[in-house]
C-alpha cells in the first residue's frame, strides 16, 4: 500500500490544531476519529518482543522486556500520525498484549479499557531516530512523547509524530 506521508503544515492557519495535538492527554486515536468522521485504519510497521531498548525505555518504564512497535493511523490512504510505542512486557494484562500483538486495534482504543494516565516525557536523540527509520519523513516541530502509567505503574513509553492529513480532515 502506498501512503502518502507529509509533515504537518508549518504555516501559522493551522497552528492552533498543533498546539492542541501536542497539549492534549487523552486518546490522540479518538481526535483522529473524531476529525476524519469514521474509524481509522492501523498500519503496522514493525512490531517484535525486544531486550534491545533505548536506555529512555528502560529509565522511563523499568522492567526488562518490551513490545516495540511501529505503527501509522490513516484516513484515505493518508497518514494522520506515526506512532512508536514500547510496552512493558511483565506489566501489561494478557488481553491487551494478545490484542496488541493482533495488530489491528489502535492503541488508543485499548487504553480506553484501562485507568491510566498520561505524562509528557522527553523523547531523546536516540528514541526519535528509531521511528524516523522505520518511516521516514522527519518533523520534530509536530511530534511528542509521553509516559502512560497505571496504578500499578509504568506501562508504556510513546512518541508520535503527527502528519499533514490531520488538517485534511479537521
Amino acid at each position: 500500500m502506498s501512503l502518502d506521508r507529509r509533515p504537518f503544515p508549518a504555516d501559522a492557519a493551522h497552528a492552533p490544531l498543533l498546539r492542541l495535538l501536542l497539549a492534549q492527554d487523552g486518546s490522540t486515536t479518538r481526535i483522529c476519529e473524531a476529525l476524519t468522521g469514521a474509524a481509522v485504519q492501523v498500519v503496522l510497521h514493525h512490531q517484535a518482543a525486544t531486550r534491545d531498548v533505548p536506555a529512555a525505555v528502560r529509565d522511563q518504564l523499568g522492567g526488562n522486556a518490551w513490545l516495540e512497535r511501529v505503527t501509522s493511523l490513516c484516513a484515505d490512504d493518508a497518514v494522520m500520525m506515526d506512532n512508536l510505542s514500547y510496552t512493558r512486557l511483565d506489566a501489561v494484562p494478557k488481553w491487551f498484549l494478545a490484542e496488541l500483538e493482533r495488530g489491528a486495534a489502535p492503541i488508543g482504543h485499548l487504553l480506553d479499557q484501562l485507568f491510566v494516565k498520561r505524562e509528557s516525557v522527553e523523547a531523546p536523540p536516540e528514541l526519535r531516530a528509531r521511528l524516523w527509520n522505520v518511516v521516514g519523513e522527519i518533523d520534530e516541530r509536530a511530534s511528542r512523547s509521553y509516559r502512560i502509567v497505571t496504578p500499578d505503574g509504568p506501562l508504556m513509553l510513546i512518541f508520535e509524530s503527527f502528519r499533514a492529513a490531520m488538517v485534511r480532515h479537521a
